[in-house]
């Protein structure tokens, strides 16, 4: 059985894609990695399959024809992790605001006991380099807002670097995720949080990407405020197979 996969979702992600697929790489702990991109024009889709003549035996792409939202990427990449029977799967971003030298902190924390461990920006005060502090003070609101509607005992609400025990994704039904933008976090959270498995936030620092373009605009972050609602309401069941 494999152990650790990293998926990485990118579209346009040239800059950053080679530098922390290697960095990934040069771990103790054999981490596999999975690119899911998004029909790259700037040629992202191509970096990696030349990286994968050498690397082989741990690193993989899956390829689709266009934005189809970032919960759809990491539903696809679920999907495959599953397939290829990973124990251990991890979301991060391919722009370096998630260290990949935290994975390993990430790892134990599920090795140690958790079901699902997240880097959390907030679980300590604030650690957030290089942002404005415009985006700041609605990250950290937003996080709040949504822990009160949901009563979910997370600081850091909408973190999209994490590691799951496969278990977990096992049991949702992806079907049944409908927020696609980083709406997708706060319903992946909540669902692994009603399901009653054991959530465990992780100390980072969050540093603003350095190099391609963000992908965050007002209406993903709309679709991760309004349906808040929707989902303290919503009725979460265990996928059957």
């Amino acid at each position: 059985m494999q152990d650790k996969l990293v998926i990485i979702p990118t579209y346009n992600e040239k800059e950053n894609i080679e530098k922390i697929i290697l960095e990934i790489f040069s771990l103790e702990g054999n981490y596999h990695v999975l690119v899911i991109d998004d029909g790259s024009p700037d040629g992202t889709a191509t970096i990696v399959k030349e990286l994968m003549k050498q690397y082989s035996d741990r690193l993989f792409i899956v390829e689709r024809s266009g934005k189809l939202g970032l919960g759809t990427a990491y539903i696809a990449g679920f999907k495959w992790a599953l397939k290829e029977h990973y124990q251990y799967i991890f979301e991060m971003d391919a722009d370096f605001s998630h260290n990949p030298q935290d994975l390993p902190k990430l790892y134990q924390a599920c090795k140690d006991g958790a079901d699902l461990a997240i880097g959390s920006r907030y679980s300590d005060g604030i650690s957030v380099v290089n942002w404005p502090i415009g985006r700041i003070i609605m990250s950290y609101y937003g996080s709040v807002y949504v822990r009160t509607v949901l009563s979910m005992p997370v600081h850091d609400c909408t973190a999209g670097f994490k590691c799951y025990r496969s278990t977990v994704l096992e049991n949702i039904d992806f079907e049944n995720i409908q927020m696609k933008g980083y709406g997708f976090q706060i319903e992946m959270k909540y669902t692994a949080f009603k399901l009653g498995f054991k959530l465990q936030e992780v100390p980072i620092i969050f540093v603003n990407r350095k190099e391609g373009v963000s992908k965050m605009s007002g209406g993903i972050f709309s679709e991760a405020l309004f349906g808040v609602f929707k989902l303290r309401f919503k009725n979460i069941k265990v996928r059957h197979a």
